[in-house]
């Protein structure tokens, strides 16, 4: 298994527009995050979770030039608005297959309508191939996904758990039950916004309590806002185990 950290922040990316904050000023490259996502090499197959504005920009910087399918969490702008971009993939290979809750995938219907709309043809339009998640484990060729029910605010959002991997962004809590998904894993990546609480995502100490509940050998905390504060900080106050992500980073097991 190969993960590769596309993205690490939060919906504004670090540097905010205009901030002057001193993470958003820092030189450490590992401060400076596009909007979350992540490659997953399986051996069999390979997949993006979600592709926000940066997409394009962070399959030219991580030399990917194919993938298998698609998968996407939630219809948040920061996980979505790259989905123009796939259309290389599309146009090399066929129609690309996206996997996603139904809400998803109306959602790209009604904001990317040209590439759903078999009446509107040109040359290099984006094409894709979407299957609708129910919560229900399914297949990629023959490669097991089980979608993980989140909560995010008011909103059901997926995370996915492939084969000992899980990636759980965007959420504030778990649906009942769906903590056993997640037991036996090597690799967890969990949402860790800031320090102070926040409505929709965890802080740095419920994804702390929440690693220690899973107890998985290795964990990654990510979408990352720059009230975390700086990586090299951050980093030192980590328990044994538990890395603050960063964009480019990738993990292999």
């Amino acid at each position: 298994m190969r993960v590769r950290f596309l993205g690490t922040g939060t919906s504004q990316g670090i540097p905010v527009i205009g901030c002057t904050h001193p993470v958003c000023l820092s030189d450490d490259p590992r401060d400076t995050r596009m909007r979350s996502s992540v490659w997953v090499d399986t051996g069999e197959i390979q997949l993006v979770i979600d592709c926000g504005q940066e997409f394009r920009l962070q399959m030219l910087r991580a030399g990917i030039s194919r993938i298998d399918a698609m998968l996407f969490t939630h219809e948040h702008a920061d996980h979505t608005a790259g989905f123009d971009d796939i259309r290389q993939f599309s146009l090399r290979y066929g129609p690309l297959p996206v996997y996603a809750h139904p809400r998803v995938i109306a959602n790209l219907k009604q904001r990317f309508d040209y590439i759903f709309d078999d009446t509107i043809i040109y040359e290099g339009k984006p094409r894709a191939e979407v299957y609708e998640l129910d919560g229900n484990p399914f297949e990629i060729k023959g490669e097991r996904i089980i979608p993980v029910h989140l909560i995010h605010g008011k909103l059901t959002v997926f995370g996915y758990r492939i084969r000992d991997f899980a990636y759980l962004t965007d959420f504030n809590d778990i649906r009942s039950g769906e903590k056993e998904k997640l037991r036996n894993l090597e690799v967890l990546v969990v949402d860790a916004l800031r320090i102070q609480p926040h409505p929709t995502h965890l802080n740095l100490e419920q994804a702390l309590s929440l690693i220690s509940e899973l107890n998985p050998r290795r964990a990654y905390l990510t979408h990352i806002s720059h009230l975390l504060g700086f990586h090299r900080e951050v980093q030192a106050r980590l328990p044994r185990g538990v890395y603050l992500s960063y964009d480019g980073l990738e993990v292999e097991w």
